[in-house]
C-alpha cells in the first residue's frame, strides 16, 4: 500500500530540484576547472558567447542575478583575462563587458561541455528539452506567483 506523506523529502519538488541542481553542477565542475573557471563564471561567459559587448544590467536581468552578485563575478574574469569592462562614452554610468581575444577562444576549449554534461545526465535530448522547458515554465510561474503575492510589478 502505497502512502504519500506531504512533508516527506522526497516527495518535495524544491528538493528534487536543489539535489538536481547540486549534481549539475558537480559533473561541471571538472570541465570548468580545465578551463579555470567557476560554475557562475561559466554563466556570464555563455551569456558574452551568446551576444558580446552587454550591459552589466542586461547581464543581471539574463542571469537572474542582481550587481552584487554579479560584480565579482565580473572582476575575477577581468583578472583572468577573459573579459574587459568599458565604460560608455555616452553615459559614463552604463559600464559594457566585453569578451577579450582569450575569453572568445575559451569558447572552443568549452565546445564540448554541453553534450558530456548531456551524455551523464542518462537522458535523451528529447527528453533535456522538454525538461528545459517544464522548468522555464516552472520559474515563469512561480516569478508571477511571487509578483502577485508581493505586489510587485517586475
Amino acid at each position: 500500500m502505497f502512502v504519500s506523506d506531504a512533508f516527506a523529502l522526497d516527495q518535495q519538488v524544491c528538493f528534487a530540484l536543489y539535489t538536481a541542481s547540486r549534481a549539475t553542477t558537480a559533473v561541471y565542475r571538472p570541465h570548468l576547472d580545465r578551463l579555470g573557471i567557476t560554475y557562475p563564471q561559466y554563466l556570464v561567459m555563455l551569456a558574452l558567447w551568446e551576444r558580446d559587448g552587454r550591459g552589466v544590467q542586461d547581464l543581471c536581468d539574463a542571469l537572474a542575478l542582481d550587481t552584487g552578485t554579479l560584480s565579482p563575478l565580473l572582476k575575477r574574469l577581468e583578472a583572468a583575462g577573459l573579459i574587459e569592462r568599458r565604460r560608455q562614452s555616452t553615459d559614463e554610468r552604463r559600464v559594457v563587458v566585453h569578451l577579450t581575444d582569450a575569453g572568445t577562444e575559451m569558447r572552443s576549449a568549452a565546445q564540448d561541455i554541453p553534450e558530456c554534461i548531456a551524455r551523464a545526465s542518462g537522458l535523451d535530448i528529447a527528453e533535456l528539452v522538454a525538461l528545459r522547458d517544464t522548468l522555464h515554465r516552472m520559474t515563469a510561474a512561480l516569478h508571477t506567483a511571487t509578483s502577485t503575492t508581493t505586489g510587485s510589478t517586475t
